[in-house]
């Protein structure tokens, strides 16, 4: 099984448009927030199952703020993560990830990614695929890749 995990567009899906060019055939795409109200497009773009979450910048949006679902035997946990005040720490993100028994907490927001393993958790943010604001300032993008055993690989992905 292959996932694109993505964030923070900001209405402006010219790199997602071409990462999903190069890496398709996938399984499932997963945005975590801040679509500012292109979600329609992206679903018609992705050609399979979405999974995405309102941003801080999805003002009138009625998607939810929150979801969690299954990949294989893995239970996900995604937010945008400024609720948890994810720009001052992981903290309350990890509680709460937590409290639901997630296996993998994935979050957008603060356009940096990371993939860390912290107390059993897999700590998942794919940076901004528009925005970004690490060091570098080069797009950025996750690939979950489940292999026939049902292991999880992680790969961050620069866009270029």
């Amino acid at each position: 099984m292959k996932v694109l995990i993505v964030s923070d567009t900001h209405r402006h899906n010219e790199n997602l448009e071409k990462v999903l060019k190069e890496v398709k055939p996938i399984d499932l795409l997963i945005h975590c927030g801040d679509a500012e109200g292109t979600e329609g497009h992206i679903q018609q773009i992705c050609d399979c199952p979405l999974y995405i979450v309102s941003g801080n910048n999805d003002f009138f949006s009625r998607l939810p703020y929150e979801a969690e679902f299954s990949i294989d035997k893995y239970k996900v946990f995604m937010c945008h993560g400024h609720t948890y005040y994810v720009s001052m720490g992981l903290e309350r993100l990890l509680d709460e990830a937590r409290v639901r028994k997630a296996d993998i907490v994935l979050y957008g927001h603060t356009h940096r990614p990371i993939i860390e393993l912290r107390d059993g958790i897999m700590v998942i943010n794919p940076g901004s695929i528009s925005y970004p604001r690490q060091e570098g300032k080069i797009p950025t993008y996750v690939i979950m890749e489940i292999d026939k055993d049902g292991d999880a690989s992680y790969t961050l992905h620069y866009v270029n």
